[in-house]
């Protein structure tokens, strides 16, 4: 499939990427917007002066988000892994 060229707009600068799915192009278009309010939220909320401080906050926020999440879903897992096994004892606990 031929790459789809497309332009993000991230704190009013331009870049052109190339994506391989329309399903891509939408998550990019997402992204950005997301990246793109919150900056705003940062600078009517916050007396920020610098763009680069502002994208670094972006970029801690999302990513402490991402760990956040995966460390719950680690959590959860183990908690289904414990449960699944106490399961399996106790079928085979009857089956013996």
């Amino acid at each position: 499939m031929e790459k789809l060229k497309i332009n993000i707009v991230i704190a009013g600068r331009s870049y052109p990427l190339s994506v391989n799915s329309t399903q891509e192009e939408e998550g990019m278009r997402k992204a950005a917007q997301a990246i793109n309010n919150l900056i705003s939220n940062y600078e009517q909320n916050y007396a920020v002066s610098d763009k680069q401080d502002v994208l670094a906050m972006c970029a801690l926020q999302f990513a402490s988000k991402l760990e956040i999440s995966q460390l719950e879903e680690s959590s959860t897992d183990t908690g289904v892994l414990t449960k699944i096994n106490a399961l399996t004892n106790l079928v085979n606990s009857h089956l013996e």
